[in-house]
């Protein structure tokens, strides 16, 4: 078993203190004032013909009423503790923790699945100190509320280091995966509408059977590339056509051009445009810092030049715009909560600063972008699987261009 030598960071407390005096509207109001000053006086004719008097006691009457609509609106007012701390920078992104309740879930997550459909994560199978799972479970991300949905249908065999790839919005479809010395190469589909699993029969040639490898979907097709089979690290592409009704669902086995990436299971991979990014891995001796790029329209593998490099295996990477998001892993000697940028249209390693608590050292964890906050769930940091949840809030959307296009240089 793999030594964990992570030491977990002291909290920075963080506070964001609310003014104590109305903030002024800049001279909009004066200069409205000066325009109203300038305006022709009415004449005695054109004046309304109505007047109010106002008494002591309606003085003090209006008096009340502002007193007390006041002391309503304070008490509706939040007030946040620790208002004396330093207030966290406001263009720096934070870790914090989310405060989850509901039905939680009964198990740790470990190379589980987590796909986000509208506003509620989708977590599947994955193992702990028991063994594998085949229990779904969902976190609202919006109320932080847990459940467990009741589901019918042909359910899959509890599996660990499996896809679940989002199809339509709706439709998540599983494949692959493994528990102990066995390795799937089964396919079901999860709709997430009606509540129901499938068991999808291809028929035709098929991928082996696999763990640790990664799925994207574009254009009706489930891109598959690499994993392992329990006798040898797999560096193959298989395309799976989901545009068809799922009795006519059939495997094609793809040869892109170029030189391949070498055999590898538990990297990652990410849809960006009409390429998949594909970082790190292991074939079960190395662990790799080297990045491919996968273009889907041209059927081509092409290499990344950095100049900096980062071993990485069973780490996160969350596509935020024009950077991906690595998180955690494995560099072949120690567990990790390192937080890792990579810059899409430079095609470079960045680093940057965050506040807040990040999770402990782990591998193994899932994650997603949900609005402009990256949710990072479970995870495993070599003596201990973990279920909690937590969130980096990107700092008013600081990381969120949108890529608009795709250079690379290769070797």
């Amino acid at each position: 078993m793999l030594a964990n030598d992570g030491q977990l960071p002291a909290p920075t407390v963080s506070t964001v203190l609310l003014p104590s005096t109305p903030v002024p509207i800049s001279s909009e109001g004066a200069a409205s004032s000066s325009r109203s000053a300038s305006r022709p006086a009415l004449s005695p004719r054109a004046r309304p013909s109505t007047t109010s008097v106002t008494t002591a006691a309606d003085v003090a009457r209006a008096a009340a009423d502002q007193r007390q609509e006041k002391k309503a609106r304070m008490r509706n007012t939040p007030h946040l503790p620790a208002g004396s701390a330093e207030p966290a920078p406001p263009t720096v992104m934070y870790w914090s923790r989310a405060p989850v309740h509901g039905l939680l879930p009964a198990r740790k997550f470990r190379a589980h699945t987590s796909t986000l459909v509208d506003s509620v994560a989708w977590i599947f199978g994955g193992c702990d100190d028991h063994g594998c799972s085949r229990d779904v479970y969902c976190l609202d991300i919006e109320t932080f509320q847990w459940s467990h949905p009741d589901l019918s249908g042909d359910w899959p065999v509890p599996c660990r280091a499996h896809t679940a790839t989002l199809v339509d919005g709706k439709r998540i479809f599983v494949f692959g995966g493994g528990a102990n010395a066995d390795y799937y190469d089964s396919l079901y589909i999860l709709d997430t509408t009606a509540r129901k699993w499938t068991h999808v029969a291809i028929q035709g040639p098929k991928p082996l059977q696999r763990r640790a490898h990664t799925a994207v979907y574009y254009k009706g097709r489930i891109w598959v590339f690499g994993g392992g089979n329990g006798v040898k690290a797999l560096n193959d592409v298989w395309a799976l056509d989901v545009s068809v009704p799922v009795d006519r669902m059939h495997w094609e086995e793809v040869h892109p051009k170029g030189k391949r990436p070498a055999p590898r299971g538990y990297h990652t991979a990410n849809l960006v445009g009409e390429k998949m990014v594909v970082v790190g891995g292991s074939d079960g001796r190395e662990c790799f810092a080297d990045i491919w790029v996968l273009d889907l329209e041209q059927c081509a593998w092409t290499s990344v030049a950095t100049v900096d490099s980062y071993r990485r295996l069973s780490h996160c990477a969350t596509q935020v715009g024009s950077y991906l998001f690595i998180m955690g892993g494995h560099d072949s000697q120690r567990y990790s909560n390192d937080l890792l940028l990579f810059n899409l249209i430079t095609l470079q390693w960045e680093t940057r600063p965050y506040a807040g608590r990040p999770p402990s050292v782990r591998a193994y964890q899932s994650s997603f972008l949900a609005d402009s906050r990256l949710f990072v769930l479970g995870g495993f940091d070599g003596q201990q699987a973990f279920d909690d949840v937590h969130i980096l809030d990107l700092a008013a959307s600081a990381y969120l261009p949108q890529v608009t296009s795709f250079a690379m240089s290769s070797n």
